[in-house]
């Protein structure tokens, strides 16, 4: 950690981040990729029926309610997500060692290429669509940039619950089971 005193907000986050009463959900690697692959699933169902809500007329309420209620399992899914990595994306720069700075320079990193790679691909969608349809396709354009924003902010959670490390074994617990205790 950096020598800038924490205010009580940094320290409750800290402590929240760090809290490993939840720890069996994110405690091996295939877990928390499960984890991120649900989120993913979800943020794109939650797009996907945000986009028929604008672009479908007459059915105004069912896709709010569905959207409401993938909201809570996508809410807990982030909350794994963020307790896996320690709070990386959460806490405020100076409530991180030198170790995880680093590591959110570099999940920052690789999510930003991700999403050039994302908004690269959906340019060349909408001009490719455009040109079979002879004209822009202005009713997507809107739906698709909004999806790209919204995988621009989630993209550096994804990528560092996907590449977050195993918690070290306990020393205790390993020579025990050498033991055969």
């Amino acid at each position: 950690m950096t020598t800038t005193r924490l205010t009580r907000y940094d320290r409750s986050m800290l402590r929240l981040m760090n809290d490993r009463r939840a720890a069996a959900w994110y405690a091996t690697e295939a877990r928390r990729r499960l984890t991120v692959a649900a989120h993913v699933v979800l943020t794109v169902a939650i797009g996907g029926l945000m986009t028929h809500f604008c672009l479908a007329e007459g059915e105004l309420l069912w896709p709010v309610a569905v959207m409401a209620v993938l909201l809570l399992p996508w809410m807990v899914a982030t909350g794994v997500i963020n307790g896996a990595t320690r709070g990386l994306l959460e806490l405020r720069e100076r409530a991180l060692d030198e170790r995880q700075s680093a590591e959110r320079a570099r999940v920052l990193a690789r999510a930003h290429r991700v999403t050039t790679l994302l908004l690269a691909a959906a340019a060349v969608a909408l001009l490719i669509t455009g040109g079979a349809a002879g004209d822009a396709p202005k009713a997507y354009a809107a739906p698709l940039l909004i999806a790209v924003l919204v995988v621009h902010r989630v993209m550096p959670l994804w990528v560092a619950g996907w590449r977050a490390q195993d918690e070290p074994a306990d020393d205790d617990l390993l020579e025990a089971r050498a033991m055969g205790r």
